[in-house]
């Protein structure tokens, strides 16, 4: 990204920032709330492991379905507004999947749900960018870690709610309401008027490089396409791990491994937890280390720390296992979207709306496969796809960057 402003943020801007941030907070917090008590309603729909996996599976065919719908939205009604009104709507389809009495229910539920989430997704991060474009430095990483902030506590709130004896029509009913109140606060403070700005239009950014630089974007056209499918592929990995996590952690724990409810919410937790501490380290790192070698250390926590935790099956084993995942795959996605959108002979901004859209096939295939696999033979196999993933990881982390580039 080229930097334009180089000034002190306005107030505005620091409450825009803060808004924002209180965006990304709501959108990881709202779902993390249901994904606890995905065992309690299984057991209640009485379906297998692979009718399970089929019905979560459609989260990210909702959010695949509408993602590409995000950008006219915003263009029409702005960000800010976007962002809020999918985060509202995603409430509601949480609710509905969290008291569903059918799997056609609980299934459609997930749908809205994930939908809402993707076009919330996309429209919190334009205006995250928004906001950056303002403060004339890198603030995005911020946002993202204060969505896995959320997620911790989304995922905390519906242990509590659990050991509390709360019926989910309560419990969702409450983080619903309060986290939409939450986000229509947040939007007072948005930034106003048209997304597109002056100061992102207008400029040719091959115009400020290099003269290296541009030889070197020059050159690399001709592997533009392979390179693309590699970061797809990356970003699917880490999506895959984190969907682990989301629909399987607790109730690996909970059936496999026959741990209490409120312990089974902690494999989650734990995975998103340690993702958080990945991202908060992980500019640091990159800095150091660049963002290939970042990528292949954490493809290998990854795949040893859950190939551990599945090869000595414990609870306590399990949930650091899933941490181990957590943390090796947390900068995975934003090293693989920030490649993506410096990709040479792409149109600005193709790289990386093709990576964010594609990585949610990773969402989308890992609940049935591994739900298949678990029918199959059991769901401790079917986790393997986590190491797994670790090790892809491994094997196309070359196509990123050998260090950190400097400002364009």
């Amino acid at each position: 990204m080229t930097v334009d402003v180089m000034r002190p943020p306005a107030p505005a801007e620091r409450q825009a920032r803060t808004a924002v941030a209180v965006l990304f907070f709501t959108n990881g917090a709202l779902f993390a709330n249901l994904l606890p008590r995905f065992p309690q309603i299984k057991a209640d729909l009485g379906i297998g492991n692979a009718a399970y996996g089929l019905a979560v599976a459609a989260f990210p065919a909702g959010a695949i379905a509408a993602g590409l719908a995000a950008g006219v939205l915003i263009r029409r009604l702005g960000s800010g507004r976007v962002a809020v009104a999918g985060t509202l709507l995603t409430a509601v389809g949480v609710l509905v999947a969290g008291t569903a009495g059918s799997v056609v229910l609980f299934a459609t539920a997930l749908f809205l749900a994930g939908a809402m989430d993707a076009i919330t997704d996309v429209a919190q991060n334009a205006h995250g960018l928004r906001v950056q474009r303002r403060y004339g430095r890198s603030i995005i990483n911020s946002f993202h870690a204060i969505w896995s902030i959320g997620a911790v506590v989304g995922g905390s709130m519906a242990a509590g709610a659990i050991a509390l004896g709360l019926s989910r029509g309560q419990h969702l009913l409450i983080s619903g309401v309060l986290f939409g109140i939450a986000a229509c606060v947040a939007l007072r403070f948005c930034l106003t008027g048209p997304d597109t700005e002056p100061a992102a239009e207008g400029t040719d950014s091959e115009d400020r490089e290099s003269e290296p630089r541009r030889q070197e974007r020059m050159t690399a056209r001709p592997r533009t396409p392979y390179v693309l499918a590699a970061l797809v592929l990356i970003a699917a990995a880490g999506a895959l791990v984190e969907d682990a996590g989301n629909s399987w952690a607790a109730l690996y724990l909970s059936e496999s491994l026959r741990a209490p409810g409120a312990l089974a919410a902690s494999g989650y937790i734990a995975l998103v937890g340690a993702q958080f501490v990945g991202r908060m380290i992980g500019d640091r790192l990159v800095d150091r280390f660049g963002q290939r070698t970042v990528a292949r250390s954490g493809g290998l926590i990854a795949a040893v720390g859950m190939g551990l935790a599945l090869a000595v099956p414990t609870a306590s084993g399990t949930i650091l296992g899933f941490a181990a995942a957590g943390f090796g795959v947390a900068t995975l996605v934003p090293a693989a979207m920030h490649e993506a959108d410096e990709l040479p002979g792409l149109k600005p901004g193709s790289g990386l709306t093709i990576v964010s859209w594609l990585m949610r096939l990773g969402f989308l295939l890992s609940p049935p496969v591994v739900g298949l696999v678990a029918d199959a033979t059991s769901l401790r196999v079917g986790l393997l796809v986590v190491p797994a993933a670790g090790l892809l990881v491994i094997l196309l982390s070359g196509v990123l960057q050998p260090r950190r580039r400097g400002p364009a």
